[in-house]
């Protein structure tokens, strides 16, 4: 199970504990969900669904409540997503991830390479003192948390602030969308020849600073060469090819860092891997990775500003 995750510098959990006396009634087997109490009539939702993303992309949203999907998060304080957030959500993801590389290349790469299944939660996930956003399974199924932040322009409520939040979703599905075409088509080892040396697994107590000196576009790529490619896909759709230059650019410091990194040693390091993923996206997908950004970076703009 690929997991993006962000740090979280202070964490404090309540722990909510339910008990049940012996007099507490059990009620109607019928009220049990799973075992005929929890059916329900399909609505406006589940029409939106239907005819925006099964039936163009085989893609089917489960938005009804049912931890027994979460088993990794079994024990978890979730909440259910706001059903005023789906269909906003959904259109949003339909727009910023499905439409360009359906327009790069083509439905029916669409329709074989991608996920099936996406689950919707309300909240967040913690987990080691970091905040799950998302989670992927096989390539086929899509956990997406933190719903009820999720607000884009023209919404209730909407501040410009609420760009991070929306941009954290799209990274997420940009991220695990890249573990999906890896899994199909390896990344070549190039990719991550040149960074190799820096990996660590202990990302956690690396500063986003630390990872951009040693040649990462953010602190989780530092963790594994996985990692590293599906953050350099997500990060460079999401945020445009004119924040990664920046982003290169401005590494400059004197010395080397503890792992014998330079500045330029740092910035070569970024520059082969954007290559070898433009590179890659060509040859095994005959995907033109530039004018893809561009679609995303685009319409993801439209949303927010």
């Amino acid at each position: 199970m690929k997991t993006i995750k962000i740090i979280i510098i202070a964490l404090s959990l309540g722990i909510v504990v339910s008990s049940c006396n012996k007099e507490d009634a059990l009620g109607s087997v019928d009220n049990i969900p799973g075992l005929g109490g929890d059916a329900w009539t399909a609505g406006t939702i589940d029409k939106w669904i239907l005819d925006s993303l099964t039936t163009p992309y085989n893609i089917a949203v489960k938005y009804k409540w049912d931890q027994g999907e979460l088993q990794a998060d079994f024990n978890k304080n979730l909440v259910p997503p706001k059903e005023d957030n789906i269909i906003p959500m959904m259109s949003a993801i339909k727009k910023a991830w499905v439409s360009p590389y359906v327009a790069e290349a083509g439905l029916l790469f669409f329709k074989n390479i991608s996920p099936k299944f996406f689950i919707l939660v309300g909240s967040p996930a913690f987990e080691r003192g970091a905040i799950k956003l998302g989670t992927a399974e096989g390539g086929r199924k899509v956990i997406l948390y933190d719903v009820n932040d999720f607000r884009t322009k023209g919404m209730p409520g909407y501040q410009l602030s609420d760009t991070d939040v929306v941009k954290q979703v799209f990274h997420v599905i940009h991220h695990e969308y890249a573990h999906i075409l890896d899994q199909n088509i390896k990344v070549p080892i190039e990719f991550s020849q040149s960074s190799a040396r820096a990996y660590t697994s202990d990302w956690l107590n690396v500063t986003a600073t630390e990872a951009k000196n040693e040649g990462f576009i953010t602190q989780y790529a530092i963790s594994s060469k996985e990692e590293d490619w599906a953050e350099m896909v997500s990060i460079m759709l999401v945020e445009g090819k004119g924040w990664f230059d920046q982003y290169v650019n401005s590494i400059n410091f004197t010395g080397t860092t503890p792992n014998g990194t330079t500045a330029a040693m740092a910035q070569a390091r970024l520059r082969q891997k954007e290559a070898a993923l433009i590179s890659y996206f060509k040859q095994a997908w005959n995907i033109d990775y530039r004018s893809l950004q561009a679609r995303s970076k685009a319409a993801i703009n439209a949303l927010l500003y």
